[in-house]
């Protein structure tokens, strides 16, 4: 009974402390996701600065692929799409004057294989309202043929004089913390239920060594009993 007992708590104990390593994997990629199409925001404030979102995951981490990242822009008002910016990995530059030394690259960093195509616009001014447009094009090298995609994200982005919170950014910020507290909650309660079921088979276990240690010891004795009653 006693190594049955023991084998119980020891089965115990590896699951409940895997499933406490599940989690803190789980809990760690959430706060270091690898990649995530996040949408950029779209109101910037008159003379600060700003980042103009855009990110396409590679579906597939395993292939190389490389990429060239464009951002085109239409002012209000206008109705083509001017080119303003490239970038291919190494080298960037910018092709439309008025955005000359205001436009700086960031996104990925240090690799061709771009994902994160994001851009910086310094110094916002109002006549930087309009739509920007942002265009990978990714070269999947398979074994037998490269292909290529075009992916395109488009940010319509509002100046204005002073920063103001929409009700979208405050429930998502909200939720964001709701979801953090209702994790954080959830890993409590599984930590003390494992605790509870490793203390519970502990005791089964004690028990079983303290019966079986009777068992032993009545059975010795009556042994020894037997043996005197023979002489």
């Amino acid at each position: 009974m006693a190594p049955t007992a023991h084998h119980f708590l020891s089965s115990m104990t590896a699951r409940c402390f895997l499933f406490l390593g599940v989690l803190c994997a789980l809990w760690v990629s959430l706060c270091n996701g690898a990649c995530a199409e996040v949408d950029s925001d779209t109101e910037a404030v008159a003379g600060n600065g700003f980042k103009l979102g855009c990110i396409s995951c590679k579906m597939r981490g395993e292939v190389v692929a490389s990429a060239i990242a464009d951002w085109y822009f239409r002012a209000k008002g206008e109705t083509e799409f001017l080119h303003i910016y490239t970038y291919d990995g190494e080298t960037s530059i910018i092709i439309d004057d008025r955005f000359e030394d205001r436009v700086a690259w960031n996104g990925s960093r240090k690799t061709t294989d771009l994902q994160d195509a994001s851009i910086y616009l310094h110094n916002v001014t109002f006549n930087d309202s309009g739509v920007y447009r942002c265009f990978f094009r990714r070269t999947l090298e398979y074994n037998a043929y490269p292909y290529e995609t075009t992916i395109s994200k488009v940010v319509h982005l509002t100046v204005v004089a002073k920063a103001t919170r929409g009700t979208a950014s405050i429930i998502s910020e909200v939720m964001m913390y709701v979801s953090i507290i209702g994790l954080q909650l959830w890993l409590l309660v599984e930590m003390i239920y494992c605790y509870r079921k490793i203390a519970a088979a502990g005791d089964e276990a004690l028990r079983a060594s303290a019966e079986e240690y009777l068992a032993i010891a009545s059975e010795s004795k009556d042994n020894c009993t037997g043996v005197q009653v023979a002489e």
